[in-house]
């Protein structure tokens, strides 16, 4: 394959692409550096300046994933959650449809082959922590102010909000549910669970 010419920085973000394209065509398992360095016409060597193994372009993935989260979210909890039940609507829908756009990424984010199995790098830890702290931060601010139910700490609520979401887009992106009826039901389901509503 003919050698092409990268600007200063493009060539990482060429890799990025397309792994995360290799992995939505044969799984993160066939992931190889060879190959993804023949596939954007670079040197292995190259490659390999980026990412010194598949662990650290996995988990580049990954930190590219809650990069694009929290463009996706930080409007939405700049806004205040009033209603709360039409603010936690957007936020379900939003969650899912994220998840469902970016499968690849997001199978990392929270999936075994970077947390379990690799090691994650210590900026994913970082951005990953960051990301999920703002969101607890934005609960507690509300809570504050009687937005948010008050009788259970922020930490607990964001961490069974989000994981009840997580586990929803889990069975979608795995293919448990595909019909758009299902979905629909899910998410308004979660949002009155959110509420507390009967």
């Amino acid at each position: 394959m003919k050698r092409q010419h990268y600007h200063h920085g493009h060539l990482k973000q060429a890799l990025l692409a397309e792994a995360t394209q290799m992995i939505r065509e044969s799984g993160v398992e066939a992931l190889s550096m060879r190959v993804l360095a023949e596939r954007v016409g670079a040197s292995r060597t190259a490659a390999y300046h980026y990412f010194n193994n598949k662990n650290a372009l996995v988990s580049a993935i990954a930190e590219s994933g809650f990069q694009a989260w929290e463009r996706h979210f930080s409007p939405l909890f700049q806004q205040p959650p009033v209603p709360l039940e039409s603010w936690l609507r957007k936020f379900a829908g939003q969650y899912i449809t994220f998840a469902q756009d970016h499968g690849e990424q997001y199978d990392l984010m929270f999936g075994r082959p970077v947390w379990k199995n690799g090691e994650p790098s210590d900026s994913l830890k970082a951005l990953s922590s960051e990301v999920f702290q703002q969101y607890v931060t934005f609960i507690r601010t509300w809570q504050a102010e009687g937005v948010f139910i008050q009788t259970i700490d922020a930490l607990r609520l964001a961490q069974v909000s989000w994981g009840m979401l997580h586990g929803i887009c889990r069975l979608l992106n795995d293919g448990v549910y595909l019909e758009g009826e299902a979905i629909e039901g899910m998410q308004e389901a979660a949002v009155k669970l959110l509420l507390g509503k009967k």
